[in-house]
Formats: C-alpha cells, structure tokens, sequence
C-alpha cells in the first residue's frame, strides 16, 4: 500500500485526484495529505514520509521543481502533474520521472501506478540532479518563432503552437490561447523552422505538435488535438505517426 501527498495550488484539482484515487486505487494508494504550497508539501513530507507525491509543475508563485532545491532527503517517488504539455516534460521524461497531463484520466493514473510498482529504485539525488541539469538545459534554449506579419515579425512560443495548417500559399497557427495567426509563409517553412522532434507533418496540410495530440482514430485515419479539433492523417504518414506516438509514450 502506498501513502501519497497531493501538491496543487487548485482545490479543484486536489479533490478530483483523490476522488479519482479513493474510487479506482483505494487498495492501492492513501492520501494522506494535500496542499497548495512548496512549504506546505515539505511539511507534509517530513511528517508522513509518503511513498508517492503528485506535484503539481506550475504552482501560484512558484514552481514544483523547486521541492527538489529545498529538500534534501528525498526517499519519495515523484509523479508530476501539469495541464498542459511544454518544454519542461521533455525535461522530466530525459530525467526518467512519470508525469500525468490534466485532466487526469484513470487509464494514465494506472498506468503511472503500475510503472511505479515495478520499479526496483526509489528517487535518488543524481536523478534530481538530472532532472534539474534538464531543465536548465531546456529552458535556455531559444524557444520562441519568428513569424513574418506585415508590420515586421512576431514572436510565438514555439510550446504553446498546437497545430499549423496549409491554407493555398499561406499558413496558419493555432495557438494553446485559441488564437489564430496567418503567416505568408508556407507550411513547409514552418515545418523546417520548428523541431523535428515535436512536430510532425501527418498530412499535406497540417503540421501537429505531438505534445497536444490526444488520441487516433485508426477507423477514422484521423487525430484529436487537446483542443479536440480532429485533423486527417494520410495513409503515407499513418504507419510513421503510430510509431513516433508509441515511442514517444
């Protein structure tokens, strides 16, 4: 049986995965703590030195990485919880953590669980380390787009595009904010000035960050994008899509 802390700075959230836990995984897990701050959680976790805490990455003020630069004693699994997917899950996946991306779902909560108990090691200083190298790495790299409009250029987040659709000799942008960007520029500019590693072209006409792909229907050749809009998929990309998802995973 493990014992867990909940560390969310949305009640909200907090009551939703242990309702999630209590309904699905009561013979497997206890919480026995949840809070909404990095102090409150490194009391909690010198109280009740729980097996699993559930960290929330971006909190009000603060992040939850910075547990692991105030805490020294860590003999706890870490599963890290954020509602949406950017730079710092590569960080987290490079470091071997597990991560659940919200709202959370019981399949992927199973999942996590499952990894855990098979797992022969429990946290250690030089993952920590790792996992702190990773991130620095991540985040100091230039991260943005440059995207050509008629008053000059514009600056995107590369991490909060969704998708980049074709439109005749113009492009455009869905961003995270459910914005709309048309660029002059066509998709295969674009598809050669973002990374290869998180966007792929499944069709002529679009070109999806990985990061925000929900699901594939392989009745309907078609994916679902967090902002559930679905995009074809061609028969040429479908066998390599499938493989870069579940390597990926």
């Amino acid at each position: 049986m493990f014992t867990a802390i909940i560390v969310d700075d949305e009640i909200n959230a907090r009551e939703f995965l242990e309702k999630l836990i209590i309904r699905h995984l009561s013979n497997k897990i206890i919480v026995v703590e949840k809070v909404d701050t990095i102090e409150k959680s490194i009391e909690a976790i010198r109280k009740y030195k729980p097996n699993i805490v559930f960290l929330d990455i971006q909190l009000k003020d603060e992040s939850g990485f910075d547990l692991f630069k105030l805490i020294k004693d860590i003999e706890f699994n870490t599963i890290f919880t954020t509602a949406y997917k950017e730079y710092s899950i590569k960080a987290i996946k490079h470091s071997a953590f597990d991560y659940l991306v919200k709202p959370i779902n019981i399949a992927d909560l199973f999942l996590s669980i499952k990894r855990l108990e098979s797992k022969k090691e429990s946290l250690d200083q030089e993952k920590v380390k790792f996992i702190l190298e990773n991130l620095s790495s991540e985040s100091d790299k230039y991260n943005k787009l440059a995207i050509p409009s008629e008053k000059g250029l514009e600056l995107e987040k590369i991490s909060g595009i969704i998708y980049c659709q074709a439109q005749s000799n113009y492009s455009k942008i869905i961003t995270i904010d459910n914005r709309e960007i048309l660029t002059s520029k066509t998709l295969k500019y674009l598809e050669e000035k973002l990374p290869k590693e998180v966007f792929f072209r499944t069709h002529k006409s679009y070109l999806v960050n990985l990061n925000y792909i929900k699901s594939y229907s392989k009745h309907d050749n078609n994916i679902t994008c967090i902002n559930n809009v679905q995009i074809p998929v061609s028969n040429r990309q479908k066998t390599n899509l499938i493989n870069v998802l579940v390597k990926k995973d």
